[in-house]
């Protein structure tokens, strides 16, 4: 059992003698991997290939060969399908250690995972964000040694780990003596803390942290014991107008219970002993398992002044133990604007859940929205008040596909549900991984996962063969590492790896033509475009060119303007990938057309590079 009372914590034990494993050089060259640990991997699969890329025999769940809606064929099965979809399914952290090759080969170097810490015990909070113990492992997921067992694998094969962490709520651990109740900007009466039952059977008052003998169960209320203290938490009922102030800062999240940070301005705010407390907690975590970075759920929801003590706090315990470069992203909804406002503020490292990438990004891909849109997210030098959108490229974690879809409201959808996505779906991969910001694959967009509906489920299949798997399936895995998908997004990330200019180089959408005379950008015309969009990615004197092609049915040719002054005329660039093998290696010829030009062919729905 975990130490249930943080002043007894000794992290000089964890971190005296020890070399930590060092930060990365540049966070922009890294390519995360975002999974919900539940829905990953129970370590039972059967023909997979193992860390060290040997066929795996002696599991028990077969590999997925198209057999789609082996769990939904009645209306009985559909219904036991979807409820599952709402349970824990048995995704562990072992079965997450013996994937760790998967990810490597896929071109991965940075694990994202969804909160791994204990939950209150009466719901199934498989997602991980109702925490009840913050210094213990969640028992499903497994322990605290198989934390540092995945960190140490994940290591030794070059990738680092991050951990979802919350600190703006604990789980669902009292409840109120009129129950449900919304926000009105005061404290409501509570009956007690929640027992494992859900019972509000624990007395809602301050434990003595020195009186063990008094303590509640360790699945009762919260722990450790300190944050056992009726003042740490708002009490103020749940949200419901979510962009109001002060109610977006001091109410429930539903029922997850909003901890109170402290008070003051940005300059001179006073930290409570909870967030004090919770940095002490997940700095044991750094030191326990040599943790790389933290994403920090909900920040909106935080005083800024909270949010940058923590950052603070956390970065400085890092750098003294050889951390350098801990990474600390947090989500930060409500546009760039307070995003960038956000992490200058604060502290933090990077934004995730700018809103608007996500959906310029997608339907860019899908031929609904104007390339000039997605590619001028990243140009607003104003906005955010920097000399170059250099700035961009290790400030924003970007990603398409996310656990929660928060943008399509109650129309729940990846990528790949749309009508025929399957076939662009690499596109919006290429797209995301080879434009600024750091990029994230959602676990199963590599294997075009494609769920869909009315609620977050329909977004966190199972990888692993679980009672809720994706394409209506259940009892197959779809580790599939011959799926074109994975295969194809290997051989482009490892060009990037390669390539500094796509990680770290500036960053231009391209004109076209198509008679080599009248240039302009590629735009939508009527309600869609069906085009060759291509961009470069330049450093120093090194520039890189890729486009793809948004016409899912035929091959599209277009001149392309390059950088006129690092090209000759009469120089060629080299095709270094294409969806179509054999335009590999072919050479195009520079021209003197707008300033300089190349004329490419990219294939139908399809994508190339050119350096």
């Amino acid at each position: 059992m975990a130490v249930k009372q943080l002043s007894q914590l000794n992290l000089a034990s964890y971190t005296s003698n020890k070399t930590f494993y060092p930060s990365p050089n540049a966070w922009e060259d890294q390519v995360f991997y975002f999974l919900m640990l539940d829905r990953f991997s129970d370590g039972k699969e059967n023909k997979y290939k193992d860390n060290s890329g040997n066929f795996v025999s002696n599991g028990v769940t077969p590999l997925f060969t198209g057999d789609q809606n082996n769990a939904t064929r009645t209306p009985e099965d559909a219904k036991r399908w979807r409820e599952s979809g709402v349970k824990y399914l048995g995704g562990n952290l072992k079965g997450l250690t013996s994937k760790v090759g998967y990810l490597k080969r896929l071109g991965v170097t940075a694990i994202w995972i969804s909160p791994i810490f204990k939950q209150v015990s009466f719901q199934e909070t498989y997602h991980g964000y109702g925490i009840q113990d913050f210094l213990e492992v969640n028992p499903k997921f497994g322990s605290s040694e198989d934390l540092k067992e995945l960190v140490q694998t994940a290591h030794a094969n070059g990738i680092y780990v991050i951990l979802d962490i919350i600190l703006n709520h604990s789980g669902n651990i009292f409840t109120y003596e009129a129950d449900n109740v919304n926000y009105n900007g005061t404290p409501y009466q509570v009956k007690g803390f929640n027992d494992e039952k859900g019972k509000p059977s624990i007395p809602f008052h301050k434990t003595d942290p020195n009186n063990p003998r008094a303590w509640p169960q360790e699945n009762d209320a919260i722990w450790p014991v300190e944050f056992q203290d009726p003042s740490l938490y708002t009490q103020k009922g749940s949200i419901r107008n979510w962009d109001g102030y002060p109610e977006f800062l001091e109410g429930d999240f539903e029922d997850l219970k909003d901890i109170r940070h402290g008070f003051g301005g940005l300059d001179d705010y006073a930290a409570s002993p909870a967030l004090k407390y919770l940095a002490q907690a997940y700095k044991y975590w750094i030191a326990y398992a040599d943790i790389d970075g933290f994403r920090i759920d909900t920040v909106k929801h935080m005083d800024k002044g909270a949010t940058r003590i923590f950052a603070s706090i956390i970065h400085e315990f890092a750098q003294s133990i050889g951390k350098e470069k801990f990474f600390l992203v947090g989500e930060i909804t409500g546009g760039r604007s307070r995003a960038f406002e956000t992490l200058e503020e604060t502290g933090l490292d990077a934004a995730l859940g700018i809103d608007d990438i996500p959906d310029k990004l997608e339907y860019l891909v899908k031929g609904y929205r104007n390339p000039r849109d997605y590619f001028s997210l990243f140009r607003n030098s104003l906005l955010v008040q920097k000399e170059s959108h250099i700035w961009f490229r290790d400030k924003v974690v970007t990603m398409f596909d996310d656990h929660d879809q928060v943008r399509k409201g109650q129309n729940k959808a990846r990528f790949c549900a749309d009508k025929d996505a399957s076939k662009v779906v690499l596109n919006a991969l290429a797209l995301n991984a080879l434009t600024l910001g750091i990029p994230c694959i959602y676990y199963g967009t590599e294997q075009a996962f494609d769920g869909h509906g009315d609620s977050d489920r329909y977004l966190r299949e199972a990888m692993f063969g679980g009672e809720f798997g994706s394409f209506g399936t259940k009892g197959v895995h779809f580790f599939n590492e011959e799926n074109y998908v994975y295969q194809e997004i290997s051989k482009i990330l490892e060009i990037r790896r390669q390539k500094k200019a796509l990680s770290r180089g500036r960053q231009y959408l391209r004109s076209i033509s198509g008679d080599g005379v009248n240039f302009g950008l590629p735009q939508i015309i009527g309600n869609e475009i069906r085009s060759v969009v291509p961009w470069s990615r330049i450093l120093s004197d090194q520039e890189v060119v890729m486009a793809i092609n948004t016409d899912y049915y035929q091959p599209r040719e277009a001149w392309v303007t390059i950088d006129s002054e690092l090209h000759n005329e009469g120089d060629f660039l080299t095709c270094i990938y294409s969806t179509e093998k054999q335009q590999e290696g072919q050479r195009v010829k520079i021209e003197a057309r707008n300033g300089k030009a190349v004329k490419i062919t990219v294939p139908t729905a399809g994508c190339v590079i050119y350096a």
